[in-house]
């Protein structure tokens, strides 16, 4: 049987798109001539999952996004992308509910890291992502990894930007200095590297914005995923 990807898609669309063609990309090098990746595509009306988010109703979330992932195995997905680090928050009850795995984001960014050799990093992503310890957990746990995150102010302004300009497709100059500013402040707490832990912050910054390495996660997983699709059953 042939491998299909089923990604969980729409949160927002900007990052999704962004994850369809970064895989399509690997397997088209990969493979050559006239090759893409065998994808399925589930993508949600951000705006229900934002409120969601926003009401803090994560069953609810977390009911949607397994019935999605059935729905998904269902329709012949033989593994599952999140394409969102913060709905990996019910990353664990995702892969409960179906037989297929899951690829979780946070795995190829803490291989990526330790293969680097370092060990303590800065993590910007989404109020949900910095604050819950989901996200921080599994990067100690599985990657002994010391996570820092910005102080409250810090998080609240990268918060607002991610979800009142680039979930919405808006990339402002202004908020690109702001993230500069925050990375260089996480810097010079000791962060020897930058986690960018939301998948729509890699429109808005990259290598030249920063000190030290920066890691997309967005890229990251997508470049797993294709590496799981092109491997050897």
């Amino acid at each position: 049987m042939q491998k299909v990807l089923g990604l969980i898609g729409g949160m927002s669309w900007e990052s999704s798109a962004h994850y369809y063609r970064m895989i399509n990309e690997q397997v088209r090098d990969a493979l050559g001539g006239m090759h893409s990746a065998r994808m399925l595509l589930w993508s949600f009306d951000f705006a229900d999952i934002e409120a969601m988010q926003r009401a803090g109703d994560w069953a609810s979330a977390t009911a949607a996004m397994v019935d999605v992932a059935r729905r998904l195995q269902g329709a012949g997905a033989t593994a599952l992308v999140i394409c969102t680090n913060t709905m990996h928050l019910m990353a664990d009850e995702v892969q409960a509910a179906v037989e297929v795995p899951l690829l979780h984001i946070a795995d190829p960014v803490g291989e990526a890291i330790s293969a680097l050799g370092l060990a303590r990093v800065g993590l910007l992503g989404t109020a949900f992502t910095m604050e819950q310890e989901f996200y921080r957990v599994r990067l100690a746990q599985r990657h002994g990894l010391e996570v820092l995150v910005p102080d409250a102010d810090d998080r609240a302004q990268v918060h607002r930007i991610i979800y009142e300009e680039l979930v919405q497709g808006r990339v402002l100059d202004s908020s690109r200095a702001a993230y500069r500013a925050v990375m260089q402040r996480l810097v010079d707490r000791g962060a020897q590297a930058i986690i960018l832990g939301c998948t729509e912050i890699m429109l808005l910054v990259g290598d030249e914005d920063a000190t030290v390495p920066l890691f997309d996660t967005a890229a990251l997983h997508a470049q797993a995923a294709a590496r799981h699709l092109l491997a050897p059953r």
